[in-house]
């Protein structure tokens, strides 16, 4: 097997009809290769991190649908398999290693199968050079700015030539690209790519490239064909939603993209994340409390309460900053959901600092929090700063906040106990055939059975809203029964 790398340098660009045409054509051959084979192949992909990864694994799907596989949920079996990466923590890394030695073997009894991997850990040569060197049986690697080159990279690698196709361009905007999703209600749209935060901490930056904004007729085009493939709620996309549209010559702004998204008919609901405190506008907030459509949901990331880690972070606000950020939107959504992202442990964090952070979830009391221990990112200025805590008192730190939110969002549940809530309708919960599951406006989660007196099948409540009385709750998630 030879190998061929790929090591492109560009500016930020938009890839060209040109382009995307001959990617169809590398499909179109693909197709008519597998069409010869007696069984139809079948291909799993695995996603790691954000739901922008998964919006990248829904594409990579629906050009794989297109080639002609069928995709499967079970690794045993199948003659492709995909892992798309993440870049954030060091475990998602270490369970991507992990997974890829496990297929070694598989491998040598089904020497035809395809192993490949991408997303944002490939973005990063170290990595990249760490499985061309110790993972051999790995097939192809490619990298976040490779995506629309897909095709190609698996034509290659179906002639039994290993492609690294790592790039170092800041990565371009690209369309018409086929999407297989999830089933409806919720449907994934990126209106963005890439950051130029550059915080401390992140690695983001370095493997999704600069911010690059896609045009809002193609984001709104988009909106309408989910909204005609029957899906009610939209989610768009973003590293920072809030800078939506800075990089386009006189472009839509954020609040004004949200606007037009809420023409869309048939979209019942419209979330977005993530939203940076820095650049969230008092337009912004205007229109979330002025359109019914955006969901009564925010998603604030604080990362640390104290200035001075703020600082060290690269996050370009205060704690009184955010602060008054946040009241902002409380006094013009009363109902807001809030949650945030924390992180624990970051160098210089000292115990005092700790506090800090623990005084800001007392404070605002915040719904749920994602947090984790600090994970040492090659590449970013952290990766340098010597540590203040032990390991010890990192992880004592954490249990410690986690029990201090759990309180809180346990209490913040409560509140629901005996209300309506209106309930966008998911699906069957995952551990009851009996039970439906689906989410308030505010993304809580509701387990709920429906009243004895209804003819309604459970599948005919997927993807409606339907009014739920909650009569019980957990800390994560709310319980009930349909309204008669």
């Amino acid at each position: 097997m030879t190998d061929k790398t790929i090591n492109k340098a560009g500016s930020v660009r938009r890839v060209t009809e040109t382009e995307m045409a001959e990617q169809r054509d590398y499909i179109s051959r693909i197709r008519a290769i597998l069409a010869q084979r007696n069984d139809k192949p079948k291909a799993f992909v695995e996603t790691y991190g954000c739901q922008q990864n998964s919006s990248d694994s829904e594409k990579i799907k629906g050009m794989l649908s297109d080639m002609g596989y069928e995709i499967t949920d079970e690794i045993d079996g199948a003659d492709l398999v995909l892992y798309n990466t993440c870049a954030v923590r060091e475990n998602a890394e270490l369970r991507v290693f992990g997974n890829l030695g496990a297929l070694k073997h598989k491998k040598r009894r089904n020497p035809d199968m395809i192993i490949g991997v991408c997303g944002c850990m490939m973005q990063q040569e170290h990595i990249a050079n760490t499985i061309k060197t110790k993972y051999k049986h790995v097939d192809m690697v490619f990298g976040t700015h490779a995506l629309y080159r897909f095709p190609q990279i698996l034509d290659e690698a179906l002639k039994h030539t290993r492609v690294f196709d790592i790039e170092n361009e800041d990565g371009a905007i690209f369309e018409e690209i086929s999407v297989k999703r999830d089933a409806p209600p919720l449907a994934k749209v990126p209106i963005m790519y890439g950051c130029n935060n550059f915080c401390s901490y992140c690695v983001v930056p370095y493997v999704r490239g600069r911010e690059r904004s896609r045009s809002a007729e193609d984001i709104l085009a988009e909106c309408r064909r989910v909204a005609d493939e029957g899906y009610k709620e939209i989610m768009l996309l973003g590293q920072n939603v809030n800078s939506y549209g800075n990089d386009l010559p006189g472009g839509t702004s954020f609040s004004e993209l949200l606007k037009l998204v809420c023409r869309t008919e048939g979209i019942e609901r419209i979330r977005f994340m993530t939203s940076h405190p820095k650049d969230l506008s008092d337009d912004l907030i205007e229109v979330m409390a002025s359109e019914p459509k955006i969901c009564n949901q925010l998603h604030l990331p604080i990362q640390s309460g104290s200035n001075k880690v703020l600082k060290e972070m690269n996050r370009g606000y205060t704690r009184e900053q955010y602060m008054e950020r946040l009241k902002k939107v409380c006094r013009a959504i009363p109902d807001i959901v809030l949650t945030t992202d924390i992180i624990v442990g970051f160098p210089t964090e000292t115990n005092e600092d700790f506090n800090e952070t623990l005084s800001v979830l007392k404070e605002v009391e915040y719904d749920m929090i994602f947090s984790f221990i600090y994970s040492k990112r090659v590449g970013t200025p952290a990766a340098k700063m010597p540590d203040v805590l032990t390991d010890e008192e990192k992880h004592r730190n954490f249990d410690e906040m986690l029990k201090v939110q759990n309180e809180i969002s346990k209490r913040k549940n409560e509140t629901y106990a005996g209300t309506v809530q209106k309930v966008l309708v998911e699906g069957l919960s995952k551990t009851n055939d009996k039970t439906l599951t689906g989410r308030t406006e505010g993304g809580k989660v509701v387990n709920f059975s429906c009243s004895d007196n209804n003819d309604l099948s459970l599948s005919d409540y997927v993807g409606k809203i339907v009014d739920v009385r909650i009569t019980s709750v957990q800390t994560w998630s709310l319980f009930g029964e349909t309204e008669n």
